[in-house]
């Protein structure tokens, strides 16, 4: 059996229309239906005018009527700018790169508003820069880039304000002065800083003095106090010293034997120099040794017209005054005095104390020398006093 050719050609054009058809349905579904990503901005215009702004999500437009003119991205955008000479106002050219940050708020005045608004923010930058910059001199735009980013903030956000976008910062990447400027620069700022290193030497110095002189002055506080309480201690020490020894002898009842060991003591210590001295002993040295030993309440050879005489074992102080001694028998200490007596006396002896002859005003020409005799001593008159030198 032969089929029919003109069936044939007929279901290839049913076929045929139908695909197109399929098609058509496709395409349309395909422009009907948009999705908006995340921050974007779809502008849709509807037979050539503006119709609505599509924000994120799915939305469905009206195939063949409505159509997306632009997107536009709402995240803040960040552009650098090539930098552009500018003139201060003592005539010298710097050259500043700038930074801004900017952020499209309104969509439709990105797109409608201007054509380009990133150029548009690029020559308001540079114009409102060269204002700024113009009325300053160099230094103050070296120092002031916080005023001049506030300043080109301020300008910027008011003119762009129209159209859309929002400028949040403007900074300056870098102001670079003209060559021949930069090394006299570099010159002052290391005399500025050699300014204050010198400045901030001097201030330690200062401070490091200041404190070595407080530190003196403490220790020198410090010495004179422990001085004047060593003295105080020594004075006391002494004080209580002789006292000891004062209520030792008068509770031994001393004789002039012991008093006489008492007035030679010193005798050794002053021979001990090569120096010359003067001596003075009295010319009675028993009358001498009474009245010392009437002194300290021990009757002599002549005491009918004196006072009557302390008990022996008796002492004039109270036991309060003075202090614990350790010689507590009058016995004992009286014995020790009287050997302390007999070894001085012997010294003395020895160095010719006792010789009753002037020591030689030559002491290096040596002690065995012959000496001239000495004249007799006459009896002491009224107005000597009972004394006499011997030199």
């Amino acid at each position: 059996m032969i089929e029919n050719p003109t069936v044939s050609a007929n279901q290839l054009i049913i076929y045929l229309v139908l695909g197109l058809i399929a098609l058509f349905v496709i395409i349309t579904l395909i422009r009907a239906v948009r999705i908006v990503p995340q921050a974007q901005a779809f502008i849709v215009e509807r037979l050539g005018r503006y119709s609505r702004t599509l924000h994120a999500g799915l939305h469905l437009l009206i195939p063949f009527v409505d159509r997306v003119r632009a997107g536009v991205d709402l995240r803040e955008q960040v552009v650098s700018f090539p930098p552009q000479p500018v003139i201060t106002s003592d005539n010298l050219v710097v050259s500043i790169d700038t930074v801004i940050y900017f952020q499209v708020t309104e969509p439709k005045s990105a797109v409608y508003e201007i054509a380009n608004y990133i150029q548009g923010i690029e020559q308001l930058t540079v114009t409102t820069l060269r204002n700024v910059v113009g009325s300053m001199d160099l230094e103050q735009t070296l120092t002031s880039r916080d005023q001049i980013n506030g300043q080109l903030r301020g300008v910027l956000d008011d003119a762009t304000g129209r159209w859309g976008v929002r400028v949040n910062r403007v900074e300056l990447k870098s102001i670079d002065p003209p060559q021949s400027i930069q090394g006299s620069m570099e010159q002052q700022m290391r005399a500025e800083r050699d300014r204050r290193a010198a400045i901030l030497t001097a201030e330690g110095v200062k401070q490091s003095q200041i404190l070595t002189a407080e530190g003196e002055k403490q220790a020198a506080i410090l010495r004179a106090e422990g001085n004047a309480q060593s003295a105080i201690l020594n004075a006391e020490g002494e004080a209580r010293a002789i006292l000891q020894v004062f209520d030792a002898i008068h509770r031994g009842d001393a004789d002039p034997k012991l008093l006489a060991y008492q007035y030679l003591q010193m005798l050794p210590e002053v021979a001990k120099t090569d120096s010359n001295k003067v001596w003075f002993i009295p010319t009675e040295f028993t009358a001498a040794l009474n009245s010392i030993s009437k002194g300290f309440g021990v009757g002599g050879p002549d005491d009918d017209e004196a006072a009557p005489a302390r008990p022996a074992g008796t002492s004039p102080l109270k036991v309060e005054d003075i202090g614990p001694t350790a010689l507590t028998d009058p016995a004992e200490a009286l014995a020790a005095a009287k050997r302390d007596s007999e070894a001085a006396t012997k010294d003395a002896t020895s160095a010719g104390t006792l010789s009753g002859r002037g020591r030689e005003r030559a002491p290096k020409a040596g002690q065995d020398a012959a000496a001239p005799p000495v004249p007799a001593a006459e009896p002491p008159t009224p107005e000597a006093g009972g004394e006499h030198p011997l030199i």
